[in-house]
């Protein structure tokens, strides 16, 4: 039988980090998983989309660099190549988390892990055990996947050509990746959302520019709308939709459903060893990472929403270091955000609304890239920056970003936050020129009544 001080059950963002740094602070661990280390995030999420998204993105440039004076004939897609390429990428990192796990003397074991299981091939006694088994894509009633014409966003990252019709049952973050992804890589996309706007839950400012892109490359979109039912047929798919209006039948060769994931818990045994759980499955902890169960733990997607890698990966480390007995707390009103549509969306801390709920007086301040020189000298003046401030002492409490690169900008935004940034600090701080940080210190200067390069409004 082995044995171990901490036992890690699920190899994802939350689970791989959480062992490693359990074993970096003495515990004896054991890191079990199914089948992917890495978890969903490295094998059918964060890594293999953002590698198809940065070669669609490049494709679209590609046919249009003609407005830049490029003259490129014939370009097309070796979609073999592409796979090729991207499973390249996976393997990689898949190699480097192997290393990092043996050499921090991580010891890794291949298989299910049940809790307090009948059927055993192999036991395990633990001192504690930290539950990482993530979240799989959710279905809706009379719509299942058949990985063929309704497909999750795993079979997405595999397909070997761009379906001439993809419907996108599901507006929020995936299924608008998606949807702006395979949309540059030439398909025709329609999107259906139950709510009255895309991206549910994000700034509304933000997701007007969004959609408008969307549509202006002939997307369609259909919100406060459900499916009501498909009828497949050999290689492709009806769907009725009610949009309230009516029902309307829409024809595709592929559906993408994409309408939130659930809990992977089903064989841990939950109710029987006590952990509680909210209504949707998802697993309660307090912010050290610990359950209504002395001893067991739970980090990552099983805890439920935001489902975000880097929170995974912080989570590991809070509840690492409070199994090793040290004082330690997770703390998420900073946390960022990033959404890979076109343009890319990016969030840390407060919105307008949050902070005005939570009692501050708010003053919002907007800088937009269509003046800033180094968004027009690389051809991508849309979107804005926007910051969120305390009105009384300028203190930032959130900053909102549309436009290029604002999954690599915000990070910028989240430290200021974090450190308890005003906005004086970050207009004081002098950014290099020409970049795309510039906007967010253009944005805090409107915000202290300096405005250089937009005249005040």
């Amino acid at each position: 039988m082995k044995e171990a001080d901490l036992t890690v059950i699920g190899g994802g963002p939350g689970g791989y980090v959480c062992a490693i740094r359990a074993a970096q602070l003495g515990l004896r661990t054991l890191l079990v998983e199914e089948k992917w280390l890495g978890g969903e995030c490295l094998w059918a999420g964060c890594i293999p989309s953002k590698s198809l998204i940065t070669v669609a993105k490049l494709y679209e440039k590609v046919k249009e660099a003609e407005k830049f004076g490029l003259l490129i004939d014939g370009a097309r897609i070796d979609y073999a190549a592409l796979q090729k390429w991207k499973s390249q990428v996976i393997s990689k990192l898949v190699s480097g988390i192997e290393a990092l796990c043996k050499g921090n003397g991580v010891e890794l074991v291949m298989g299910e892990a049940e809790v307090g299981g009948r059927e055993k091939v192999e036991e395990v006694k633990t001192k504690r055990i930290v539950i990482a088994t993530g979240t799989r894509p959710a279905e809706l009633p009379g719509i299942a996947f058949d990985g063929r014409v309704v497909i999750s966003s795993k079979e997405a990252l595999e397909l070997t050509s761009p379906p001439n019709e993809l419907l996108v049952v599901g507006g929020g973050v995936v299924g608008m990746e998606f949807a702006c992804m395979y949309q540059k890589l030439g398909s025709r996309i329609t999107v259906v959302e139950l709510t009255e706007q895309l991206l549910p839950g994000a700034d509304p400012d933000l997701v007007r520019l969004v959609q408008k892109n969307f549509e202006r490359r002939g997307g369609k979109v259909y919100l406060k709308s459900r499916v009501a039912a498909i009828e497949k047929m050999q290689a492709s798919l009806v769907a009725k939709v009610d949009t309230g209006a009516g029902v309307i039948s829409l024809e595709a060769e592929k559906l993408l459903l994409s309408v939130g994931r659930k809990p992977r818990t089903e064989k841990l045994n939950l109710s029987t060893i006590g952990v509680e759980t909210d209504q949707r499955g998802f697993i309660k902890t307090d912010e050290r990472m610990m359950t209504n169960v002395v001893g067991i733990y739970a980090v990552g997607d099983v805890r439920g929403p935001p489902l975000l890698a880097h929170k995974a990966f912080k989570e590991g480390v809070v509840a690492a270091e409070s199994a090793a007995g040290l004082p330690t707390a997770a703390e998420w009103t900073t946390i960022p955000d990033a959404i890979f549509t076109d343009p890319e969306i990016a969030t840390a801390g407060l919105t307008e609304v949050r902070a005005v709920a939570a009692g501050y007086t708010v003053k919002k301040n907007r800088f937009p890239f269509a003046a800033l020189g180094r968004a027009l000298s690389t051809g991508e003046p849309e979107g804005f920056v926007k910051i969120v401030s305390d009105a009384s002492n300028g203190l930032v409490l959130g900053v909102q970003i549309v436009g290029p690169e604002a999954s690599n900008l915000i990070s910028e935004a989240a430290l200021a936050i974090e450190m308890g940034a005003t906005v004086e600090d970050v207009a004081l701080t002098i950014h290099p020129h020409p970049t795309l940080p510039e906007a967010f210190m253009e944005a805090a200067e409107a915000a202290e009544g300096k405005p250089i390069h937009q005249l005040k409004l």
